[in-house]
């Protein structure tokens, strides 16, 4: 075999196994980033079912609030359920 046909083939079996672990290395970091991309999905996706849940709950406080106001209101009036002459 001819020299030059010896240093091509070398070098060409140098170039393929340098692509090999260069497309390998890029596949592990490829994953590696994928995965933390989802946990960093996954902690937002937890903040928004938090911010739901507590909007919801502040939601049914404000209207309680309204609804005791409302209530404390009729009774300062002498609305439904008030007698104050029973009391003396």
């Amino acid at each position: 075999m001819a020299p030059e046909i010896a240093v091509a083939l070398i070098g060409l079996a140098g170039s393929a196994v340098g692509s090999v672990i260069g497309v390998m290395a890029s596949a592990r970091l490829t994953q590696y980033r994928l995965e933390q991309l989802e946990k960093k999905v996954d902690r937002h996706n937890q903040v928004i079912q938090r911010t739901y849940r507590l909007e919801t709950r502040c939601a049914a406080l404000e209207e309680e609030a309204r609804t005791a106001a409302r209530r404390l209101g009729a009774l300062e009036r002498g609305g439904v359920g008030c007698t104050s002459s029973s009391a003396g």
